[in-house]
């Protein structure tokens, strides 16, 4: 397979006077499985279909490995398309599905029937190439759509939404599968998504859109570890944010007085360097509870709270605490045997410092 690298320069699109993508700058490796995370509205699914073709940007440049394409119709892009219905033609054979583009494309028979087998092999369907899409499960058909677009050997695979008709459990089967193909292609894949469970499992790195802007890119654990911004922190994964200000800098420590609470006295991380307004964040599995009078360790920075809320969720338990003017998410770990703090309970939330993120405000 092709090992094409992608990358958009300045890229802007609106819709009459809407804006939908603007000013976006982003690279895509070789081989690499990229992610395109955002919410609904975002412009995510806008920028896969502009790689596709169907999209035409009003300015920037579209380039694939180093040639820009911005000119080329869809059928000349050699591009690759997983459609979120998957777009099976349901009066063909999963065969004919398969086939469909290399007849298109004029391949010899003894090609096509090379070719179409491999490909239903690849993906586990070779015995199932007789029957229709009406008689396939949804992952089955889902690989049919792979198989299909696979086929015919694309520069790019482009993935928008595959596995959102999928029931949970399907889904985390098939994102794995997804995952075990593409690396043994080794075919650059760009995989639309608006869950950040199947990007974070997913991709090498991920891009985080919002409102048509490139938030942030990188690894997932560098966007969930040290996000750039409150948009890229509430949406990959899920965060506590505390708007206040830094009002004193006094060597290793900071004063950080928080919106609701009594002033803290923290770490001094390189971030902020100076005084002023900031937002603190933290993950709530970053917070400990204990009972009020339980001994307290020393290394964490620790806050009187009452519990407000409790779920119990089988690997953890998650509860809402209320400190000073201040609700705060504390994922405390399950064993069995141990009992959960009830609502009412008086408790103490220890903040591990070196965990905490300054974001701009």
């Amino acid at each position: 397979m092709n090992q094409a690298s992608l990358e958009c320069r300045h890229i802007s699109l609106s819709y009459g006077a809407t804006p939908v993508l603007r000013d976006v700058n982003l690279k895509i490796e070789p081989g690499e499985f990229f992610a395109l995370l955002g919410p609904s509205g975002s412009g995510k699914s806008t920028l896969l279909r502009l790689i596709a073709g169907f999209n035409r940007h009003q300015s920037g440049e579209l380039l694939v490995d180093g040639q820009d394409i911005s000119g080329v119709p869809p059928h000349a892009r050699n591009v690759g398309m997983v459609f979120q219905n998957y777009a099976l033609w349901p009066h063909m054979t999963v065969w004919d599905n398969v086939a469909f583009g290399l007849v298109e494309r004029r391949e010899s028979r003894d090609a096509i029937r090379r070719k179409a087998g491999a490909a239903l092999d690849l993906v586990g369907l070779g015995a199932f190439a007789q029957r229709r899409p009406a008689q396939l499960s949804g992952g089955q058909q889902q690989r049919v759509a792979l198989a299909r677009t696979i086929v015919i050997e694309p520069k790019l695979l482009l993935l928008d939404e595959p596995l959102s008709n999928l029931d949970k459990q399907l889904r985390v089967q098939m994102r794995d599968e997804l995952r075990h193909l593409q690396r043994k292609l080794g075919l650059t894949t760009i995989f639309v998504t608006h869950d950040q469970e199947e990007a974070m499992s997913t991709a090498d790195r991920m891009a985080v859109l919002d409102k048509g802007i490139l938030q942030q890119v990188g690894s997932a654990a560098q966007l969930y570890d040290d996000p750039e911004n409150r948009f890229v922190a509430g949406f990959v994964g899920t965060a506590n944010l505390l708007e206040g200000e830094v009002t004193a800098l006094s060597g290793e420590t900071l004063t950080f007085h928080a919106r609701g609470l009594e002033p803290l006295t923290l770490p001094r991380l390189p971030k902020p360097a100076a005084i002023g307004a900031t937002t603190l964040m933290l993950r709530p599995h970053h917070v400990r509870l204990c009972p009020r009078h339980a001994q307290q360790d020393a290394a964490r920075v620790w806050l009187n709270g009452q519990v407000e809320s409790a779920e119990f969720l089988g690997e953890f338990s998650r509860y809402r605490v209320r400190a000073g003017e201040v609700a705060l998410l504390a994922d405390q770990p399950h064993d069995a045997g141990i009992a959960m703090f009830p609502v009412g309970a008086q408790v103490c939330l220890g903040i591990a410092p070196s965990q905490l993120r300054y974001l701009d405000a």
